[in-house]
């Protein structure tokens, strides 16, 4: 895959998420514009200062996991990262239960550990919920993330490419496995996966 396509792809996948928060937005200043009920229209404000609020979440996660924010050798610091994660859900049917230690990881390694939780969030198509824990000091980064609710399973698709399969991404939904997938190559590690019946993991370091 040239740099292009990847730069194409990794983009239809930051237009993925915010498609709906940003429409509803778009659909509150509507209302506000057409309508002249007080109640209505305060049913609007609320909608939009919600939706807003998941659209710079969405976007502030993605600068980080997806972009290149940072200089080179920055550390993340874990509280903020859960942050930045418990932010890309909200809006949604997942909730989390953030247990990593409140240490400063290198951000490559802050990086794969968001690019998983993202996984996990993608393999719960009902909602759930996701619990992540990582190891207990500043030098160890190994974590586990844990996806548990109905329906819950990783796609074959995204399961080969985080494997390493010779397969290439095709869409939004598999370029962000193919990105964690490089950057645990990067790190020389691996992201080791089980799926049960009802639950999703993810570990690695």
């Amino acid at each position: 895959m040239n740099d292009l396509d990847f730069a194409a792809l990794l983009v239809s996948r930051v237009c993925h998420d915010l498609v709906s928060p940003v429409g509803a937005v778009v659909n509150g200043l509507e209302v506000l514009e057409e309508e002249r009920d007080a109640a209505l229209r305060a049913d609007a404000l609320r909608l939009i200062t919600s939706s807003a609020g998941v659209a710079a979440a969405r976007l502030q996660f993605a600068r980080i996991a997806f972009g290149a924010a940072g200089s080179a050798g920055a550390e993340l610091d874990l509280t903020e990262v859960g942050r930045m994660v418990a932010g890309f859900l909200s809006g949604g049917k997942t909730q989390l239960a953030w247990n990593a230690a409140p240490v400063n990881w290198p951000k490559d390694w802050a990086k794969l550990l968001m690019n998983c939780a993202v996984i996990a969030a993608d393999a719960l198509p009902r909602g759930g919920n996701i619990t992540v824990s990582t190891a207990p000091s500043a030098v160890s980064h190994g974590f586990v993330i844990i996806a548990k609710g109905q329906g819950a399973r990783i796609h074959d698709e995204v399961l080969r490419v985080l494997r390493g399969e010779p397969i290439l991404p095709t869409d939004g939904r598999s370029i962000q496995p193919y990105l964690t997938y490089k950057l645990a190559r990067l790190l020389d590690t691996q992201i080791v996966m089980s799926c049960d019946e009802g639950a999703v993991t993810l570990a690695a370091g």
